[in-house]
């Protein structure tokens, strides 16, 4: 086997395991191998499980097959039989963007619709599935099947549900059709998380305010709130003011227009009160001379 073959088996395995993981897979799709000892080449069948759909209830059988420079080439696929639908031919290939090359200069295709190395099986499924109830009539590969579903919906819808019910004879011995319900509530059953991280989850934030409490009042991480020696005050809620290290009486103002233009004058200026008594005093001696 070449590199690039043997790169593009790995590939593709990687993508079946994950595809037909009951924990992983998509319902709309059952997957199996044409033959165990080659994964170039998938059984898929397709199922669209919108109950309002009117391919609802159906087991379309198809067959995808990879190249051997996959992802760099799309896949083919194919329904097997063919069904009546705008964008299937007749012999059952189907026409979608995803699943042409890109850069072809015969499609008027953009790029960002059609098939890149990006792209995975995963992708491909539901745009198939999507495409199934959302026709794209200005590109039909089926023409009868494009005009009946413009303009004769009532005989489309006719024709399709008839296919439905043949296709149910289709559906795997002991397969167990999945609904739009029971699919994917399962699937968030499977998914639900352990009891250890639900546990985990809950006690985070009861345990952080713990945490807090227990830090309140208590010793800080210095390196988080760094103080210089001049600094008044710290974050420890001591001051370096030697004189008064427990801090008490001491009054912050908050507005420094508070204090009156007296008390500033009484700051700048001494008290005149001794001069004064000593003016009456000489006054006084004057007198009595």
């Amino acid at each position: 086997m070449s590199n690039r073959k043997s790169t593009a088996a790995s590939l593709l395995l990687r993508q079946y395991r994950e595809l037909t993981d009951p924990k992983k897979a998509i319902p709309s799709f059952h997957i199996e191998l044409e033959d165990d000892s080659n994964i170039f080449v998938w059984n898929i069948g397709v199922m669209v499980l919108n109950e309002e759909s009117i391919y609802h209830g159906g087991y379309f059988k198809a067959q995808m097959r990879f190249p051997e420079d996959f992802p760099f080439s799309p896949p083919q696929f194919r329904f097997t039989p063919a069904i009546y639908h705008p964008n299937v031919y007749r012999d059952g290939r189907l026409c979608i963007s995803i699943l042409h090359q890109s850069g072809d200069p015969m499609t008027d295709e953009p790029d960002a619709e059609t098939w890149s190395p990006v792209q995975t099986v995963e992708s491909v499924l539901i745009s198939i599935v999507s495409l199934l109830e959302d026709p794209n009539i200005s590109s039909p590969a089926n023409v009868d099947a494009a005009v009946d579903y413009r303009k004769n919906p009532d005989q489309y819808k006719q024709r399709v549900k008839m296919e439905v019910e043949r296709s149910k004879q289709d559906i795997p011995q002991g397969f167990i059709m999945p609904t739009s319900d029971s699919a994917y509530l399962s699937k968030l059953g499977k998914r639900e998380e352990p009891e250890e991280t639900k546990d985990m989850a809950d006690n985070f934030w009861y345990d952080s305010d713990l945490d807090d409490d227990d830090n309140v009042g208590g010793d800080v991480n210095d390196d988080c709130f760094s103080y210089d020696d001049d600094d008044v005050y710290n974050y420890q809620g001591g001051y370096s003011n030697n004189d008064d290290e427990d801090g008490d009486g001491i009054e912050f103002e908050d507005d420094n227009d508070s204090m009156d233009n007296d008390s500033v004058m009484d700051r700048k200026k001494p008290h005149k009160a001794e001069d004064e008594s000593e003016d009456l005093e000489e006054v006084e001696r004057v007198g009595k001379r």
